[in-house]
This record gives structure tokens, C-alpha cells and sequence, in this order.
């Protein structure tokens, strides 16, 4: 039997080799290419036939890794079994596996045209960006257990409970779509029933304290201020959607078809609205200020275009500003929080006149009945009002 570890480190790098292969025995070769270029190689015979396997280059795998990795390889030629093959099937198995990421990449791409908002997949991106991708986006999503989902959940539970349980349903369907393509065996670790019951309390017991954090209405002017020195799109939207009350999806997803900036009146089709109704929003003079500046930086028919060609601003853009602003805990969506109790506690607006302004449908039917007719004019009053309050200019400018 041929000795083991003939080399040396020393002589390796020593600039004495010539090319060709040096043995340092058990079937471990170092390759010298004319270029001095040096890489490993193992040697062996099977069936009368002589193969060799790359072990990679020196720069990349010592002395001591090539003669482990030569030894595992002696170790399964001693098991009977064929290294190459072993390889190959190794190769195969890990070109079949996916990482979570790629999991969900794959089903959003596959779902887009099946789902009626466009920006839907987007939405679904974005949260699992947010949210999951950092617990087990690059995991084998082979390997996602349920410890995992619940590193996700738990930090949001309590505080984000419609979020949580939207990433939680997000996460599941991923997971099904891959045990589906044999991805993954066993029990779904995102499934609710019977699972995530048992160790999460039910939304139903949370949401009540789950809410969207909202800016106390006094501080509106002063963030306004500051909103007003931040530079891009993404501040120009969000004073946008804090002046018309308008929803995130609403904002990101409106056109240049949608505006009248003769009339300042900013019309919502039916199928972007929650309430599937049409909705006029009056737009007051900072309003259109700020349309007349996004004119000049026209790309698409979006009013606020995204960093993509002829798309929208992500749905995350104006949340990823205010943390960038050192507003940790804010939410878009807490904006209409923040416009409804500064027009209920320091206004005359009656109250269908408010909710109207929010695009709430209004339950009492008279009160709908009234609205269809008359609160557009009384609705223009209120926003040029809130308009005056936010940039803290005297209600009297307003008028």
C-alpha cells in the first residue's frame, strides 16, 4: 500500500513544481497546470477503469480539507460504493432543492394573473420580505419547522395581528405549494387548526388591541415640516395620503386618468376601492401642489412611480420613510386614524360628513340617503380645513 501524506505544505508553495500530478498518496493528487495553477485530484479504479474526481483548487481547499475529503471518498469505495455516482446523485438532490424565497418567488409568479389587483402581488411580496424572508428566506424549505413560523409570528402577534395572520396564511400556502411539488414532506408548520391554535392566542382575542399606530393630531403640522424636507417620492406620496385621508393601496395604485387638476378633484374607479364604490376625493391646495410637482416627473400613468419601469410605488416605500425618519412604530394607515379624531374633536363637520371623507360606507340609511346628494361641497370645506391644520397655517386661510 502506497504512504499517505507525501506533501507538504512547504513544498506546495514553493516555486520548485513542475506541471503535472504529485502524489500524496490513497489516491490524492496535486494537479500543476503550465500556468502553475494548482488543484486536487482523486484518483481510483472500478471496473477495470480509471475515473477522476475534482476536489477543487488549492487556493480554495487546503492540504488537510483534500486529504479529508480523499478519505471519505476511500471510505465509500471501501462501503462498495461508486464515488461518481455518489456525486452525481448529491448534485441532482441539491439541484431539486429550493430555499423558501424561491418557493414563494415561484408561486407569486405563478398566481399574479389568477389575482384581480394588480398590486396584489406585490402586497405579498413585500410582507414576506418584511417578515419571513429574514427568519427562513434562505432556509431549504425543506427544513422549515414550526419553530421557525413561530420566530416569525410572535414578535407581531399581539401587536400586528391582521399583518400576522396575513404573513401566517402567506407562509402556509408557500409551504403547501411546495409539498405539492415534493419539495417537502409532512405536516404543514404554518397550518392554524390544530397546530398554531394550540400556541398562539386566536385573532379574535388580539385584535381588539391591535390597532394602527396613529400620530396624535397635534403632531400632524410639525411631521408635516419634516415630511416636507425629506427628498424623492416616496415624502410627496405620503403628505398626499395624509391630506386626502386616503388608504396606502388607493395612493400608490392612483393614475393620471383618475386626477382633474382643473376641478382638484381626484376620482377612484370602483374596483380599487375597498367598498368597491366609486369614490371623488376634493383635493385641497397643497394637494394638487404636490400633483402639479409629481407632473414634472412623469414616467407612466402612476402619479407615484416606483424605481421599476411603468410601475407604482411599492406599498412599502412610504412605511420604509417613516423608518428611515426614526418613526418606529407609525403606520400609513394610522394617518386616517389621526385625520378622524382631529375632524371629530375639533371640528363642527357633522359626522357623515367625516365618514364620508374616509370612504366608510355609512350604516344608517338615512344618513347614506342624505350623502349621496349633498357632501361633496361640505366634504371639499373639511379637506381644505384639514389641509390649513396639517401645514399649521390659521383656519381662517382655509375659507
Amino acid at each position: 500500500m502506497r504512504a499517505l501524506n507525501r506533501l507538504s505544505v512547504k513544498w506546495i508553495e514553493s516555486g520548485k513544481r513542475e506541471p503535472g500530478y504529485y502524489a500524496d498518496g490513497g489516491g490524492l493528487w496535486l494537479r500543476v497546470t503550465p500556468t502553475k495553477t494548482r488543484s486536487w485530484i482523486f484518483r481510483y479504479t472500478r471496473a477495470g477503469k480509471t475515473h477522476d474526481i475534482g476536489l477543487g483548487a488549492y487556493l480554495n481547499v487546503s492540504l488537510d480539507r483534500a486529504r479529508t475529503k480523499a478519505g471519505d471518498l476511500r471510505a465509500a469505495l471501501g462501503r462498495g460504493d461508486d464515488p461518481m455516482a455518489l456525486r452525481a446523485a448529491a448534485q441532482a438532490q441539491a439541484a431539486s432543492r429550493m430555499t423558501f424565497q424561491q418557493c414563494a418567488e415561484k408561486f407569486i409568479e405563478a398566481n399574479r394573473s389568477g389575482w384581480k389587483n394588480a398590486k396584489h402581488g406585490d402586497q405579498w411580496a413585500a410582507t414576506l420580505e418584511t417578515y419571513a424572508y429574514p427568519i427562513i428566506g434562505r432556509l431549504d424549505v425543506a427544513h422549515v419547522e414550526t419553530a421557525h413560523i413561530l420566530k416569525i409570528l410572535e414578535p407581531i402577534w399581539d401587536k400586528k395581528n391582521e399583518t400576522a395572520s396575513r404573513v401566517r396564511g402567506r407562509v402556509e400556502r408557500v409551504l403547501a405549494w411546495a409539498t405539492t411539488r415534493k419539495l417537502r414532506k409532512g405536516d404543514n408548520p404554518a397550518r392554524w387548526t390544530h397546530h398554531l391554535d394550540t400556541i398562539l392566542p386566536p385573532p379574535s382575542k388580539v385584535k381588539k388591541s391591535s390597532h394602527h399606530e396613529a400620530l396624535p393630531y397635534q403632531e400632524v403640522g410639525p411631521f408635516i415640516q419634516a415630511l416636507q424636507g425629506e427628498a424623492g417620492v416616496s415624502p410627496k406620496a405620503l403628505e398626499f395620503t395624509i391630506l386626502t385621508a386616503a388608504r396606502t393601496g388607493e395612493v400608490i395604485g392612483a393614475t393620471w386618468p383618475e386626477i382633474d387638476l382643473e376641478k382638484a378633484v381626484w376620482t377612484i374607479p370602483a374596483e380599487r376601492m375597498k367598498a368597491k364604490k366609486e369614490h371623488r376625493i376634493p383635493l385641497s391646495a397643497r394637494a394638487v401642489d404636490i400633483l402639479r410637482d409629481m407632473t414634472a416627473m412623469r414616467e407612466s400613468e402612476f402619479v407615484f412611480p416606483g424605481w421599476k419601469a411603468k410601475t407604482g410605488l411599492s406599498n412599502m416605500a412610504m412605511l420604509t420613510l417613516l423608518k428611515r425618519m426614526g418613526r418606529i412604530g407609525l403606520t400609513v394607515h394610522g394617518f386616517r386614524s389621526t385625520f378622524r379624531d382631529w375632524a371629530g374633536e375639533t371640528t363642527n363637520h357633522p359626522r357623515e360628513v367625516i365618514e364620508h371623507a374616509m370612504a366608510h360606507q355609512l350604516k344608517d340609511k338615512a344618513e347614506a340617503a342624505y350623502a349621496r346628494g349633498t357632501l361633496f361641497q361640505k366634504r371639499r370645506a373639511l379637506m381644505d380645513e384639514w389641509d390649513a391644520y396639517a401645514r399649521n397655517r390659521p383656519q381662517a386661510a382655509a375659507a
